[in-house]
């Protein structure tokens, strides 16, 4: 590898952040968080992310996780820099108090999540998923599962998996042939689960396994799942790890990109069965399994953000250090300074901005317990931003050039490790089945009409400002009228059969351009009035000023161009024969 690293996330970037966040959330009730402790605390965090994860990036890139005889043996540095960050208490940032937690507001979380993500994508997974397990088990676990579990998994001690996916039932969850069968207090667990992501490792002396499987007298279908804790290790009388569980890692997946994470094939019950304990009722096991997905779904989608984040940094230092032209008197200059250069660069660098804006504002309604607008933006925040992370980590392979082709500068690595945020915890077309279906359909539009409202309301607004943003508002007035035709749209062509799933990619696309650009909108105007208040970071409140204004003139324009797919409904896409393809 070369000596060229990824500048990420300094303690003064982290602060500007902070910034960011103040101004976005400052409505999220959170009067018991001091901005002064926040502040610490994402410069803490970005310390840790530059100092130690940032460094083992690459390394777990070339140095993929191993089956040996004992199961999953990481990328060595992951264990000593997992031990760093429990020592820091990290994973128990947003917890429950009652388990451990330090209960921090999400949004905060949020904000914290970014630098691991951005960092290290694939040392990052691992807290990711132990994170959503623990919300599944604090919702739906009995009292003696949350006793036996929770502490441990809140501090970090031990990590949480998803079991989702068969090899023949992956987005089919009706088609789960795993097997539970009563056996006491217990079931007896038997099947297979395919992309386990971290369902094995040595960083932890145990790890909590979320199974779905099915009891033999289940009703068919989504009906018929129920929810399962399958611990690595069975718990002694004390609660501490003792013999070890029939559930083993018998594979690990060759992937794309995320190499430092180890996508495991999980087998249970090869000896007689796994022992596993039921969340919950049985035969409800989806519904409690949607509270981890939801979760990792928001988690997902700031993947999306963080890994943009990261090839955006390095771009920017390759475009500022690569001297490629002249001037007349013969002396060169930086590319940075190449019109088309500087295109891609705020393309990344607004586009990142519009997605972090749209992520913590998501994460703030979580905080406020606005569960309904939760459910509308949650397909949007893992849809729209992981489909735009593909386009804007392919932009800083692009800027690095040819250099960006070859897998020394790093550039490529962005790219590749983006690529499976489309696909996992539901695909973009799952996303927006959901989004034009359970969170339009089913309520007639009212939900998304009370988003278009608001964004009605802060629209006016910012055409009142004038001046340089005369056009940037014109275009958020056209994409906000863009959204409102494409959900009335929606609902005229109810009857249509096709017409959902035609349109739901676009529509989605759609509502993300325009709830970045809405909140670029409101960034712009909070930038403005520190500005004229004498308050903040001035440089960092002009940059702000200057990219929401690019985002709203050149990529909200993106909405009219949806707004025609969508209006287009499905004939042409329904249209040739099966074997006309």
């Amino acid at each position: 590898m070369s000596d060229y690293k990824h500048p990420l996330k300094d303690a003064e970037f982290v602060l500007n952040e902070l910034v960011q966040f103040d101004q976005l959330c400052a409505d999220a009730g959170m009067d018991d968080v001091n901005s002064e402790l926040a502040s610490v605390i994402l410069t803490e965090a970005g310390k840790l992310g530059s100092g130690l994860l940032a460094p083992l990036n690459s390394t777990g890139d070339l140095n993929h996780p191993t089956l040996v005889d004992n199961g999953v043996q990481q990328t060595e540095g992951f264990s000593e820099a997992y031990r760093e960050y429990l020592e820091g208490g990290w994973a128990t940032l947003t917890a429950d108090e009652a388990y451990g937690g330090q209960n921090l507001p999400n949004v905060l979380g949020t904000a914290v999540n970014e630098v691991w993500q951005s960092a290290n994508i694939s040392f990052a997974l691992c807290p990711l998923l132990s994170q959503g397990a623990i919300e599944s088990i604090s919702h739906h676990g009995s009292d003696r599962l949350k006793q036996d579990f929770l502490t441990k998994m809140v501090s970090g001690e031990w990590t949480g998996t998803m079991n989702l996916t068969e090899s023949d039932a992956g987005t089919d969850l009706a088609a789960v042939k795993t097997k539970a069968v009563r056996n006491g207090d217990h079931y007896l667990i038997t099947g297979q689960k395919i992309f386990i992501t971290w369902g094995d490792h040595q960083m932890t002396d145990n790890i909590v396994h979320l199974v779905l499987a099915r009891l033999p007298d289940a009703p068919a279908g989504v009906k018929g799942i129920s929810l399962f804790i399958v611990p690595k290790f069975l718990l002694d009388e004390n609660g501490n790890p003792a013999e070890r569980n029939d559930a083993y890692a018998v594979s690990l997946e060759h992937k794309l990109g995320i190499h430092g994470s180890p996508t495991c094939v999980m087998s249970f019950g090869d000896n007689g069965g796994a022992v596993g304990y039921v969340v919950g009722e049985e035969n409800n096991g989806l519904a409690y399994m949607f509270t981890m997905m939801n979760h990792a779904r928001q988690g997902v989608g700031l993947q999306g953000l963080a890994v943009s984040e990261g090839a955006y940094q390095h771009a920017l230092q390759y475009a500022k250090d690569r001297i490629q032209g002249s001037n007349r008197d013969g002396s060169r200059y930086p590319i940075i300074r190449f019109p088309d250069v500087r295109r891609m660069l705020m393309q990344m660098k607004s586009g990142t901005e519009a997605m972090r804006a749209l992520c913590l504002v998501a994460a703030a309604d979580v905080d406020r317990g606005n569960q309904s607008r939760v459910d509308l933006l949650t397909p949007i925040v893992k849809g729209w931003v992981t489909e735009f992370a593909q386009e804007l980590t392919s932009l800083g392979v692009q800027v690095h050039g040819g250099m960006g082709f070859i897998e020394e500068t790093g550039a490529a690595q962005f790219y590749r490790d983006a690529r499976i945020l489309t696909i996992y915890e539901g695909t973009t077309g799952i996303q927006a089945l959901d989004l034009v279906g359970r969170k339009t359909l089913v309520n007639g539009g009212e939900s998304l009409a009370a988003l278009l409202e608001e964004i009605a309301a802060d629209v006016t607004r910012f055409e009142a400002l004038g001046g340089k943003f005369t056009l940037a508002a014109q275009q958020c007035r056209t994409s906000l009228e863009n959204g409102i035709a494409a959900r009335q749209w929606l609902l005229d062509s109810a009857a249509d059969k096709s017409a959902a799933g035609s349109s739901s990619v676009n529509f989605m696309m759609l509502f993300g351009y325009l709830c970045g650009g809405w909140l670029m909108a409101k960034s712009a105007m909070q930038a403005q009035a520190k500005l004229d208040a004498g308050e903040g970071d001035s440089e960092f409140l002009q940059s702000k000023l200057v990219t929401a204004q690019f985002f709203c003139e050149h990529l909200m324009t993106r909405t009219q161009s949806c707004l025609a797919s969508v209006m287009a409904g499905s004939d042409s896409i329904m249209a040739l024969d099966e074997e006309q393809f």
